[in-house]
């Protein structure tokens, strides 16, 4: 029997202060950590700048590991509208540096992540990377929650794609797709 090709999916959690990244290689239904970050886009004060240091870094971490799928951690609706736009637009550059690769989007909310990854939809994120440690034997606490945030993304993602009854995310393989999955978003002039 041939031998399956590993599987590299790469989970985000995006931000426009600090944004996580997460990589995971599944080979044989074995999942370890290739590796996790983050990007600190607050550090730059233009925000154009911002959204193209998250673009070139999305885009060379596409390049350097291959990744075969791109998860990303949906905005939570939160009560600051400045804050919510910062971080569509941290989000929608990210996705575009996904698809401008040609690799397939998928988009989960914080809670189904928690779930996915912990069993408990509301779990602390001390919690979902203390399950992360378990699940992909690293000792480690990183410094930043974004990192093992964006992991999780990664790990639902692979989770998901075991259960063929789970109903996954929004998966979104080019533009026209993501057009047509979502007709009320696009404005005509």
């Amino acid at each position: 029997m041939p031998q399956a090709k590993p599987s590299i999916i790469l989970g985000i959690d995006p931000g426009t202060i600090i944004m996580g990244y997460g990589l995971i290689k599944v080979e044989h239904n074995k999942v370890s950590l290739l590796e996790m970050g983050v990007l600190q886009p607050g550090k730059v004060k233009d925000t154009y700048k911002k959204l193209q240091l998250i673009f070139d870094n999305v885009s060379g971490l596409i390049t350097k590991y291959k990744p075969d799928t791109f998860a990303i951690e949906a905005p939570f609706f939160g009560k600051n509208v400045q804050s919510m736009l910062k971080l569509g637009r941290a989000q929608g550059v990210a996705i575009a540096a996904a698809m401008r690769h040609g690799i397939e989007v998928t988009e989960y909310s914080p809670k189904k992540v928690k779930q996915s990854v912990t069993g408990n939809g509301n779990a602390g994120k001390e919690q979902v990377m203390k399950m992360l440690q378990q699940l992909l034997s690293f000792k480690d606490d990183p410094k930043h929650f974004d990192a093992t945030d964006a992991l999780a993304v990664a790990v639902c993602h692979h989770f998901q794609q075991k259960t063929p009854k789970a109903v996954a995310g929004k998966k979104l393989k080019d533009w026209e797709a993501f057009i047509a999955q979502n007709p009320g978003r696009v404005k005509k002039i």
